[in-house]
């Protein structure tokens, strides 16, 4: 799989309901989703372990990459195609060399790009940044303003994701503001319509390069 880190980003729900949560990580992909984050705080291990598994299937037949949130063991254990680790979460050069290079590897980096710097030297292949807007899922996060995307762009090469309370109406300025891709929970799985709320986010990337 030949991963691009760009364009919506779907980290998925505290969904107990595995059935509906893979329903919506489809209809996610069939709007646009170009990767998808597993990410469920209240889960058991057994749960997490069973829904990224149901999960694998309709991420691989649309060629979309998987990414575990935070946990090492289930990222392996499952065969995932990836790992996102906060400042907390882990070492990512350890990860890295456990994972090995063909495991596409993020890390948060909050409002520093000093991280993101330290990142990339320790084998990221993508760095995030945010709450770039006030969220409902994070409500006390550290805010990133917009202008720390160009601040950044000078001191790494990877790819920039945002996240933090992005809807289909300020993701406009994420997008100006340097984000390769944007990270999504709320304003996306919490649509009416996922399908329709991932094909709002896709089109704003129509006119930009997957390449940078």
């Amino acid at each position: 799989m030949t991963i691009a880190v760009a364009g919506l980003y779907a980290i998925t729900p505290d969904e107990s309901d595995s059935a509906r949560l893979r329903d919506k990580v489809c209809a996610a992909i069939e709007g646009g989703a170009r990767l998808v984050q597993y990410r469920n705080k209240v889960a058991s291990h057994s749960l997490q372990r069973e829904q990224v598994r149901l999960l694998l299937p309709c991420c691989r037949q649309a060629g979309v990459p998987l990414i575990v949130n935070d946990d090492l063991a289930l990222a392996r254990e499952c065969g995932a195609d990836g790992l996102h680790l906060g400042s907390e979460d882990g070492d990512l050069a350890a990860a890295r060399r456990i994972l090995g290079p063909a495991v596409l590897l993020g890390a948060s980096c909050y409002d520093r790009p000093e991280l993101a710097q330290r990142a990339q030297q320790e084998g990221a292949d993508y760095v995030a940044f945010g709450s770039v807007f006030g969220s409902s899922t994070k409500p006390g996060a550290v805010r990133a303003p917009l202008s720390l995307f160009r601040e950044a762009r000078a001191l790494v090469s990877l790819p920039m994701v945002a996240i933090g309370g992005i809807t289909p109406d300020n993701a406009p300025e994420a997008i100006a503001a340097g984000a390769d891709a944007l990270a999504v929970i709320s304003a996306l799985f919490d649509a009416a319509d996922v399908r329709t709320a991932a094909q709002r986010f896709s089109t704003l990337f129509e006119k930009r390069s997957y390449t940078s």
